[in-house]
């Protein structure tokens, strides 16, 4: 797992060092980061381009965001005895797209149970 990039300051602290007369292997050094990020950022800068952190690859769509979730709470308590597909289904006629895996995971985050009746066919 990768961790946390570092700080727009830390890079640009880097580059100046290096810009001022350090080497980069001193740089990588004295700021314990890797000569590979230092030549990265020394680069960057020389291309005039910024030294932000490129985007996390990843999932970074809400596909029910914060303002349905009163409606997701109401479709669960009018139909409780909806299976998690056909929720999925229900859900799709009037929202965007979406899985029952991720109603399960809106459930859970949103603490809410489905309590199925055992009786139904």
């Amino acid at each position: 797992m990768r961790g946390r990039a570092y700080s727009v300051d830390l890079r640009e602290r880097i580059v100046r060092a290096v810009q001022q007369g350090m080497s980069q292997q001193q740089a990588a050094r004295q700021f314990t980061v890797s000569v590979a990020s230092v030549e990265r950022y020394v680069r960057l800068e020389r291309e005039g381009r910024e030294l932000h952190p490129r985007p996390r690859p990843g999932r970074t769509v809400t596909v029910i965001p914060p303002q349905e979730h009163e409606a997701l709470r109401a479709q669960l308590q009018h139909y409780p005895d909806l299976t998690l597909a056909e929720h999925a289904a229900l859900w799709r006629e009037g929202h965007p797209a979406a899985s029952a895996s991720t109603l399960v995971r809106r459930f859970k985050t949103l603490r809410l149970t489905g309590k199925k009746d055992a009786g139904r066919p």
